[in-house]
């Protein structure tokens, strides 16, 4: 990993997060970007599962993913990074937030 900081992954927590993802993704798309932080949240950690904890990606990967769901990638990127669901550090991206399978 990159810089100084550990990795922490936090559970975010909503009863109904399923139900809401599923409003905002259909068919593998994200249809509408959550304008409201307790309804991106969710979203952004069930795309942040793309990712797995402790590996690297470069930018040109991570885009590729996040394209598969919806064409505002670098939206999404920003998003991942800035909610702390992922790190940036030299065009490098590792996941630093977001559930994981226990």
């Amino acid at each position: 990993m990159f810089g100084s900081g550990t990795l922490t992954l936090d559970r975010v927590e909503d009863a109904n997060s399923d139900e809401l993802v599923a409003r905002f993704i259909k068919n593998g798309r994200l249809v509408t970007v959550p304008s409201k932080r307790s309804k991106l949240r969710p979203v952004l950690d069930h795309i942040a599962q793309e990712f797995e904890p402790g590996m690297t990606y470069p930018e040109n990967e991570v885009n590729e993913v996040l394209l598969r769901y919806n064409d505002d990638y670098a939206a999404l990127r920003r998003y991942l990074v800035d909610e702390g669901f992922m790190t940036r550090e030299a065009g490098v991206y590792w996941r630093s937030g977001g559930t994981v399978d226990t």
